[in-house]
């Protein structure tokens, strides 16, 4: 499994900001209510980021050589997939709360709940977003300092649990 890069974040975040945004003004335009995402979403969000990190600290301690004990490998991926997970749905969720953003933005009267659960939500994601490329990051193994083929940057990383 290879790392979340920066391109494919990118690339969630504008799409579901463009669709967020379309899917807020085809509502409203066919005479319904704007979406507006409910309180507990962002609680929600952060509550899950802050579980992801906590399962991850284990797997980086036994991979850092802080804790002897054996590392269960199958504990070690479904970590590292949860953490990917997060990452890209973090990234799908805060470029949503980006266009409900855009549109409450564009409205000839400001609704400022409307705007307000709209910001709650992209920091909410973004903090999902953050959590989960951070978790990932610490179940990345350090790259094999035996290998003649690894790369002399210590910052590159090495492969998942």
């Amino acid at each position: 499994m290879k790392r979340t890069t920066a391109g494919i974040i990118v690339v969630l975040v504008v799409v579901a900001a463009v669709a967020g945004y379309l899917i807020e003004l085809a509502i409203v335009a066919n005479g319904g209510f704007a979406f507006a995402p409910p309180v507990s979403l962002p609680i929600t969000l952060t509550a899950i980021a802050i579980v992801i990190v906590a399962l991850a600290v284990p797997v980086r301690r036994r991979v850092t050589g802080k804790r002897k004990d054996r590392l269960d490998p199958f504990y070690a991926v479904r970590v590292a997939v949860l953490a990917k997970s997060s990452s890209l749905t973090g990234a799908l969720l805060t470029g949503f709360g980006a266009g409900i953003i855009a549109h409450a933005l564009s409205l000839p009267i400001l609704n400022g709940d409307l705007l307000g659960r709209g910001i709650a939500q992209t920091v909410g994601a973004a903090l999902l977003l953050t959590a989960g490329l951070v978790a990932e990051r610490m179940c990345t193994l350090p790259p094999d300092k035996s290998d003649p083929g690894s790369p002399s940057d210590p910052t590159a990383g090495g492969s998942h649990v």
